[in-house]
């Protein structure tokens, strides 16, 4: 088995287990100095801030299991070069506060070291999560914002 199947099979491992709820088992997979770091407005979604570490990932786990429930995702691609494992993903994770299903897409990108994760970055379609998860249009807001259109 190759490393880059190896670690293909990693990044599987901690989907799945973080999938099912459980944070632990996904933790057990990275490095007790993991990085995490995803490209989404923190100021409508401030638990998605920057993390270090595996106590600061389980809070940020912790919290969106708080919020959603039933989180399932789909890995169409997933390519490993070395300790390096990039996925295109869709997740799809219902909100306990009303059922909705939010669904996104995202890349996420995993760095391996000693057969662990060091470091995860995400990039969102931010844009469509966050009307999804704030439930209304957020084009007229921007736009009623003066947006400066030069």
């Amino acid at each position: 088995m190759t490393v880059e199947s190896l670690n293909k099979q990693r990044v599987l491992h901690l989907l799945d287990a973080f999938a099912r709820g459980d944070i632990e088992a996904a933790l057990s997979c990275c490095t007790d100095d993991v990085d995490f770091l995803t490209h989404a407005p923190i100021d409508v979604l401030p638990h998605m801030g920057p993390r270090h570490g595996k106590a600061e990932l389980r809070e940020l786990w912790q919290t969106v299991w708080s919020r959603y429930q039933d989180i399932r995702y789909k890995a169409p691609q997933i390519v490993a070069d070395g300790d390096d494992v990039a996925t295109y993903l869709h997740g799809y994770f219902t909100k306990r506060s009303s059922g909705r299903i939010v669904q996104f897409d995202m890349a996420v990108f995993y760095t391996f070291r000693n057969g662990q994760v060091a470091q995860i970055r995400e990039i969102i379609d931010s844009y469509d999560l966050v009307q999804q998860v704030l439930e209304r249009e957020i084009g007229p807001l921007i736009a009623g914002a003066g947006v400066d259109e030069g």
